[in-house]
């Protein structure tokens, strides 16, 4: 039971260093650019670099982890990422930045492919729900606090602050499971290591990822395209694979996993532009400071983590379906009143439609986390927790592509100004518009899944 407890613990304080850190680096990246002299595109880089870098090694990893064990991959990440964060508070150049922005990414993918995977390994279906909905609740605590955090260190002690304070955090981590954890987890040792799947899908993903988001340009058009014909021989391959990377079996022939994890991508595509493009309006349209627009924008994260750790417990005891699908449709009922917004909006207003927003995905994460670890084996259990992350990541930059690609088509190259305030709105509106549709289709893909329990 103690041992059960630290991994729940080391699993939750990795999932809250990992969101902490990027919303935290966002509110620092004017002043990161300024000291090491970046340009707009560079400084966008800082984020997509690592972005990129946890979606390529997350499902190889995950498949890695359930062949050596967990235990010893988790260490070796969050001992990465304690590096790769003291590298990033003494970088003297964009180069090393960017650089240990990747290493970041890769240290995060450990962490990402094991957490998880070892809480549901060690807890039984009874208890797992209430388990992943702390890790959840984590995930959302590291969100809101981020941006508060990151801009005090940053203003007060400057923006190498934040990357000190999260590389010793997390070298007290590694110290707290390596003297307490010792349960190395269900593993899965046969076979060889598929070095051929894992180089198609590190080539695929991130030529699919960096194409959207050049969209509508024909270079972005070429290289998603591009990305799109190696995830195919990628898929092609993986299916005549004595041990591949990436079970595609566990999509062709497991509904309940295929089925969460599409959900999962339709509904990270769906909400992770919100703060985004709320940001835009706040600040442009309503004449608002950073500052208190990040004080509205708090309350869904903080909706999030209140409602996510009852939601897994539910999921214990209800099927999962019901649950996040019901939080499919209010997210979609937050959603569809922000495609009317105006200059005359209330705060009020917006504000209570980020607590619908928040309830929704509250109800839905959990218990959609729940369904996925659930309807796995235990050797999977590592694949199946990097797949997850990967859908996460993936439908967090499509959903800034296509919130890029309406700005794109509505404003064009020109800079937000006074003088297209109005196309502004438009563009915003249409984002929302996308958005609602995307989680209304989703709820189809929530229920069709089925049931979980035997």
């Amino acid at each position: 039971m103690k041992e059960k407890n630290s991994i729940l613990i080391a699993a939750s304080i990795s999932s809250f260093l990992t969101p902490f850190m990027g919303s935290s680096v966002n509110i620092a990246l004017p002043a990161i650019g300024q000291s090491l002299n970046l340009g707009a595109v560079s400084m966008t880089w800082v984020s997509t670099a690592y972005l990129l870098s946890t979606a390529v090694f997350l499902v190889p990893l995950g498949k890695a982890a359930d062949s050596i064990g967990r235990r010893k991959v988790f260490i070796w990440g969050i001992m990465i990422f304690s590096v790769s964060s003291l590298l990033a508070a003494v970088a003297w150049s964009p180069a090393v930045m960017l650089a240990s922005r990747a290493i970041h990414g890769l240290g995060s993918a450990m962490l990402f492919s094991t957490g998880v995977a070892m809480v549901a390994s060690v807890f039984p279906k009874s208890e797992r729900g209430r388990s992943l909905g702390i890790t959840a609740a984590a995930v959302y605590l590291g969100l809101s606090a981020g941006p508060f955090a990151g801009g005090l260190l940053a203003q007060h002690l400057g923006w190498r602050s934040i990357f000190l304070v999260l590389s010793a955090a997390s070298a007290v981590l590694a110290a707290h499971v390596f003297f307490t954890v010792k349960h190395e987890s269900q593993s899965d040792s046969r076979g060889r290591f598929d070095f051929t799947g894992s180089l198609l899908y590190a080539v695929s993903l991130p030529l699919i990822i960096y194409g959207f988001s050049r969209l509508p340009g024909r270079v972005g058009a070429f290289l998603t395209l591009a990305g799109a014909a190696l995830l195919a021989v990628f898929i092609y391959f993986e299916k005549r694979s004595d041990n591949p990377v990436l079970d595609i079996k566990l999509f062709s022939k497991n509904t309940a996993f295929a089925m969460s994890n599409f959900a999962a991508l339709i509904n990270y595509s769906a909400t992770f532009s919100v703060t985004f493009l709320l940001s835009l309006y706040l600040q442009f349209v309503k004449g608002y400071s950073a500052s208190f627009s990040g004080i509205i924008l708090i309350s869904q994260p903080l909706i999030m983590s209140f409602i996510s750790p009852v939601t897994g417990r539910l999921s214990d005891r209800i099927e999962p379906k019901y649950l996040s699908s019901a939080g499919m449709a209010v997210s979609a009922a937050g959603l569809i009143p922000m495609a009317f917004i105006s200059q005359s909006t209330s705060i009020l207003f917006i504000a209570s439609c980020l607590v619908v927003q928040g309830t929704g995905f509250g109800l839905f994460a959990s218990p959609n986390t729940n369904a996925i670890m659930s309807s796995v084996h235990g050797r999977h259990l590592g694949t199946a927790s990097a797949t997850m992350g990967t859908m996460r990541l993936v439908g967090q930059m499509m959903s800034m592509g296509f919130a890029t690609l309406i700005f794109a088509l509505f404003l064009g190259q020109s800079k937000i100004s006074a003088d297209n305030i109005p196309a502004m709105l438009s563009a915003v509106r249409t984002a929302f518009s996308v958005s609602a549709a995307l989680c209304l289709c989703g709820i189809y893909f929530s229920y069709a899944r089925g049931n979980v329990r035997d």
